[in-house]
């Protein structure tokens, strides 16, 4: 070999060595982007992407319908309709609003709309992405309930036995902060597995955010934005009470008036208020 080849092969194998340490160098001092979630959910189970204008799909939701005779178990003021005034589609929008009238009793009005015998599902990536309202005593929620909540009888389950995951919990009065909740025997009401995630130079009325849970047999992730911001393991949970989220749950999306959680509207609230809902999807794997 003359000099010139063996010159060239030094040069060759000196490169080769560089882009090798340059690529390790690489490969430990970079980090993956917090909002990228590399997920086992890819197939697309249902969703609703509100793209009919009028009534609400009736194949995927159905609306409740009074007040729940104590407030939902919550203290709560709004009657729920299942009045366009309340919840309609148009543009490729769910908008559910908050009224403040006189109705049946109550001094405000709303919607829940919820999945149950509709579409129910055990495990999956949950997500919806969501525009929330504002003011003092506003409380939209976005959550899973057990498919065999009920009354006790028949085979279901009073709550909490039946469990509870709520998604996305927002109190109106603090519009840069929503919680992520577990609910079930030995940890409900004031008592959950939660806990919060804050928005920073920015609030969730002022645009839509996702947010999403991704639920195993071993724990619960939640997400805003793609951001994992806290998981709940099977063990958590087992160590405060039972784990009963090995069965369907069911999706509730609500806007409620007032509440243990909230308190009352004050002067200050105006009405009426709107949540927003741009999608809704289920996955699995």
């Amino acid at each position: 070999m003359d000099k010139k080849n063996k010159k060239s092969m030094r040069m060759t194998t000196i490169l080769l060595k560089t882009f090798s340490l340059v690529g390790l160098l690489i490969a430990f001092s970079c980090t993956p982007d917090e909002t990228q979630v590399v997920t086992e959910f890819q197939d697309l189970v249902f969703y609703d992407e509100f793209d009919t204008d009028g009534l609400i799909n009736p194949d995927i939701w159905g609306l409740s319908d009074g007040t729940g005779t104590d407030g939902w178990g919550n203290n709560e003021l709004q009657y729920y309709t299942d009045r366009t005034e309340n919840a309609s589609v148009r543009k490729g929008i769910l908008t559910i609003k908050a009224v403040e009238e006189d109705y049946s009793g109550a001094a405000y009005t709303s919607a829940r709309l919820s999945t149950k015998g509709l579409k129910e599902q055990k495990y999956g990536r949950f997500e919806a992405r969501i525009k929330l309202p504002t003011g003092q005593g506003i409380w939209p929620a976005f959550w899973l309930l057990g498919a065999n909540n009920g009354d006790g009888t028949n085979g279901t389950e009073i709550w909490p036995n039946s469990g509870e995951i709520d998604i996305m919990e927002y109190r109106g009065q603090a519009p840069t902060i929503i919680h992520g909740s577990l609910h079930g025997p030995g940890y409900s009401a004031a008592n959950p597995i939660t806990k919060s995630y804050a928005l920073e130079n920015d609030r969730f009325d002022n645009d839509f955010h996702i947010f999403g849970i991704e639920w195993t047999a071993s724990y619960i992730n939640y997400y805003v934005d793609d951001v994992l911001y806290n998981q709940i393991t099977r063990e958590q949970v087992e160590e405060k009470g039972v784990w009963v989220f090995d069965q369907p749950f069911f999706i509730i999306i609500n806007l409620a008036v007032g509440g243990n959680f909230v308190g009352a509207p004050n002067n200050e609230t105006v009405f009426p208020q709107t949540m927003l809902v741009d999608y809704v999807k289920v996955y699995k794997k």
